[in-house]
């Protein structure tokens, strides 16, 4: 059952919001190679905020993805395209369909 997720937030860099759509986007790729992660959403909230979701049927899964790839260049380009540093809450899925 999946029942561990991640949601993280990202706030763009004033004139860096299509960068970041598109940083978002390439990143599902390295996402559908990960055997651990179940779903894996890239959200846009609003004009300059955007956010990943994604679901995981283990802890150690949820873990690996944080020391994974997409975290790894989410990181390294953070400087230039976020405004502030991601916001990355772990949450436990209660209930699911």
């Amino acid at each position: 059952m999946v029942k561990f997720s991640l949601l993280v937030r990202l706030e763009a860099k004033a004139g860096k919001e299509q960068e970041l759509s598109d940083f978002l986007k390439s990143a599902l790729p390295l996402a559908q190679q990960e055997t651990g992660t179940v779903t894996w959403y890239a959200l846009q909230i609003g004009p300059s905020t955007f956010g990943i979701f994604d679901s995981f049927e283990t802890e150690a899964a949820r873990d690996a993805h944080l020391n994974g790839p997409i975290a790894a260049a989410l990181m390294a380009k953070a400087p230039e395209l976020l405004s502030a540093s991601p916001v990355i809450e772990k949450v436990d899925i209660l209930t699911a369909k």
